[in-house]
């Protein structure tokens, strides 16, 4: 009679965002999963620390980098815990601008989990189509704030700046003659909410094409129907939030239940799934990304017909215009003390959390009245769906945990913040 041994494997770098940051430990019955043991802190940044030495606003740009995918709602998090402590209003224009470019990160975090997701589960076509998408969101990231990724464009008090009333062009070269290049900018003669509002008309096409793609392929189906199956009691029980929660069937939103900004104002559903498995979750992110397209277009609407501040009038807080900068003495101290010394807040401590693409994701302060955090901590979802990957790959095959890591849209910036 064979021997049967269990045996204790590594697994992979297989996900795009567990590139050598995530050691998986295996231990296997054959090609069944007795345990699965995440272990963290191969990429240990030490924000958190950071923030205890850095400047309110210099704080900041670490938080494009915690979920690099999802940049701007970290962003939004951190702008409304320090808004919380200073008990200062954002002008509504700058409001509907941040939730604007916030369900824009949305759209670009879940095309970036769905190309992935389904290039681990073996199409990579579908990830070539969504980078299709990401490329025009990234130009709307650019043209608002300069950077494709590291926006830092949400600042305490509102926007960095107004959205522009052109759109860069592309330029005729040795591998585009100029019919191409006029193609090419078809869509971006116009301002930069011209652009979003064409690309609203688009998208709905292009989510039909992915729908074609996977929803009903029969391998896809394979790959995830009733897989990494989680309860609702047990989801609510181990920390889900987002997708992963309303998978399960929980229709919990922060959008809706606890509305920050101006979310309150604006029409959107929340799709649920029934079965808590890898496939539900697929299906549920889908149709948020075509609710989160509805939203971009209220708030172009909006946008549109009412212009205004996009940044509080408090000079202690946000710097007064470039033009008050050089012509006043007063304007020049209030400029030249922000970006040296930064503003000082009020003592006492905040918690606010955002409906980040992947769950709640929450920034706690700490003041002490300086104009450093006296601490900052960061309550990322991804950390609490990582920690349920044991109960959800037990029993399943190992090619099963590429696509139930896959599913938890995880991105290690935050969870080894």
């Amino acid at each position: 009679m064979a021997e049967i041994k269990n045996y204790t494997l590594n697994f992979g770098p297989q996900h795009p965002a567990a590139h050598g940051v995530l050691r998986l430990v295996l231990e296997l019955d054959g090609e069944v999963i007795q345990r699965a043991d995440p272990h963290i802190g191969l990429l240990h940044r030490a924000t958190e620390k950071l923030a205890e030495t850095k400047t309110y606003i210099q704080n900041l740009p670490y938080m494009d980098r915690l979920d690099y995918v999802s940049m701007m709602c970290n962003e939004h998090a951190y702008c409304l815990a320090v808004e919380k402590l200073l008990g200062i209003s954002v002008p509504v224009r700058a409001q509907y601008i941040r939730v604007m470019f916030s369900e824009i990160t949305r759209l670009l975090n879940h095309l970036m989990w769905l190309g992935s997701h389904g290039n681990d589960c073996g199409s990579s076509t579908i990830l070539i189509y969504t980078f299709r998408e990401r490329e025009d969101l990234f130009d709307m990231y650019e043209a608002a704030s300069g950077a494709r990724m590291h926006a830092a464009y949400f600042r305490p008090g509102g926007v960095y700046r107004d959205l522009p009333d052109t759109m860069p062009q592309f330029k005729a070269s040795k591998v585009r003659n100029a019919k191409g290049v006029a193609e090419l900018n078809s869509n971006r003669q116009g301002s930069l909410l011209d652009f979003i509002e064409d690309f609203t008309q688009r998208f709905p096409v292009c989510l039909e094409e992915y729908h074609t793609l996977l929803t009903e392929n029969r391998i896809w189906k394979q790959r995830t129907v009733n897989i990494g199956i989680v309860a609702p009691e047990r989801a609510l029980n181990m920390g889900f939030t987002g997708p992963m929660l309303r998978g399960s069937g929980i229709a919990w939103d922060l959008r809706k239940k606890q509305p920050y900004d101006v979310y309150d104002k604006l029409d959107f559903d929340v799709p649920v799934g029934k079965t808590g498995d890898v496939y539900d979750r697929y299906l549920v992110r889908m149709e948020e990304m075509k609710q989160s397209n509805r939203i971009i277009k209220q708030c172009v609407d909006w946008l549109r017909t009412n212009p205004g501040p996009v940044i509080t009038d408090n000079h202690k807080v946000a710097p007064p215009s470039r033009e008050s900068m050089k012509t006043n003495m007063e304007g020049l101290i209030h400029h030249f003390k922000l970006f040296t010394e930064g503003f000082h807040v009020p003592v006492g401590e905040a918690y606010a959390a955002v409906e980040h693409p992947k769950g709640e994701f929450g920034i706690y302060l700490i003041s002490d009245g300086a104009n450093k955090p006296y601490r900052m901590k960061i309550r990322p979802p991804g950390f609490a769906h990582l920690a349920g990957l044991n109960e959800m790959a037990k029993g399943h095959m190992i090619a099963d945990a590429v696509s139930i890591i896959g599913t938890m849209d995880i991105v290690f910036g935050e969870i080894d913040r």
